[in-house]
């Protein structure tokens, strides 16, 4: 999805050896629409050349501020630029951007985008002992007081290593999407539950979380506070994991009776019904009886238990009368596909509201979308 279409980006890059991941980083951003210009400090140009940059930006890459002023024709009121993006960001830079100094191309970039007000996005890479450095630390504390958003670096081999590729990329996106979603906490539960049937054999479905996790990383691009319940991990998103429905079920309940939780996104396969559970492993080679039992509806009882904005997925061919009971009890938004939907990449979709029903037919990501879009 072309999340960043019409957008430029300016990618200011620092002598951090993080800096070979740029390459990588702007084709990313490409990917997804924007148009990128890389600005180097002297520094970054001894570790990545500037024509590696040019080459994956398709535009020849700042390496000094010359009489074309480019900073203020990209950062300055009325420039061409819609985010900047410090990646990777040295401990250096933070320190000179935190105490308005300007002596680079990148920190004279950030000075005159943080004059003008626009987004501002950085992302450290450093050893993780200047990453504790009690400056290092009350200097990221005023940038994000300014309002900037620090893309936590990964703690690895002693070592604050650049943040992945994919999550400096949502951290972009969010930033330059208006963030509608701001301040507000979304629960969303994702993917198939797995019900013990003996201590080998589990009772479970197809669903991958492909969906969930679309829904999780749209809401988080538009602003949101994210929260999913899950077998497995989002990133830039809080991950409980939990393994059966009834784990699944008090996790959402502790969430709505701990927290303040304004939109809630059933979109996991939760288990309508649990085996009767065998100790050790059922003997094989013989036929077996397996008595199932019925399972509570978590999303009523979230309904109930604090009455959060609520988005229903049915799963069926002839889902629609029970998807227009559902909202005359209460429920926002019901995502009405069929079982061939499933675990695939893409799908067809009926997302019925009070307003009325839109078909969507796309990827997940396309679906997640339109759903957002729906509520806002």
């Amino acid at each position: 999805m072309k999340t960043l279409s019409g957008k430029t980006v300016v990618l200011a890059v620092t002598g951090s050896i993080a800096a070979v991941e740029t390459v990588k980083l702007a084709h990313a951003l490409r990917r997804r629409g924007a148009t990128v210009q890389a600005v180097m400090t002297e520094a970054a140009a001894g570790i990545v050349h500037p024509d590696a940059l040019t080459y994956a930006t398709g535009r020849p890459a700042i390496t000094r501020i010359t009489g074309l002023v480019e900073h203020v024709l990209y950062c300055g009121e009325g420039g061409a630029a819609d985010l900047l993006l410090v990646a990777p960001c040295t401990a250096n830079t933070i320190g000179k951007i935190a105490c308005g100094i300007d002596d680079t191309p990148a920190t004279t970039f950030a000075t005159t985008a943080l004059g003008r007000g626009m987004p501002v996005v950085v992302v450290p890479a450093m050893h993780e002992s200047m990453y504790r450095h009690p400056g290092v630390v009350e200097n990221l504390r005023r940038l994000r007081s300014w309002g900037l958003d620090v893309v936590d670096p990964k703690i690895e081999e002693g070592k604050a290593k650049i943040a992945d590729t994919d999550v400096i990329v949502l951290h972009a996106e969010r930033a330059v999407s208006g963030r509608p979603l701001e301040g507000k906490r979304v629960l969303i539960t994702s993917g198939a539950c797995a019900e013990p049937l003996d201590d080998v054999r589990v009772l479970t479905t197809r669903s991958t979380g492909r969906m969930g996790r679309a829904l999780a990383l749209e809401a988080f691009r538009l602003g949101a506070d994210v929260t999913v319940v899950h077998g497995g991990s989002f990133p830039c998103a809080r991950n409980i994991h939990v393994t059966t429905a009834g784990e699944m079920r008090e996790a959402v309940l502790r969430v709505c009776r701990d927290e303040r939780v304004d939109i809630y996104v059933s979109a996991a396969a939760i288990s309508d019904f649990a085996p009767e559970r065998r100790e050790g492993k059922i003997p094989s080679g013989s036929p077996l009886t397996v008595r199932l039992d019925p399972l509570p509806k978590v999303i009523d009882e979230v309904m109930a238990a604090c009455r959060p904005v609520t988005v229903a997925f049915k799963l069926g061919w002839d889902e629609e009368e029970r998807a227009r009971a559902m909202l005359d009890a209460g429920v926002k938004m019901v995502v009405v596909n069929a079982p061939p939907a499933m675990g695939a990449a893409e799908g067809s979709f009926k997302i019925m509201t009070a307003d009325g029903t839109r078909d969507v037919t796309g990827s997940k990501e396309e679906v997640a979308a339109a759903v957002w879009s729906g509520l806002l």
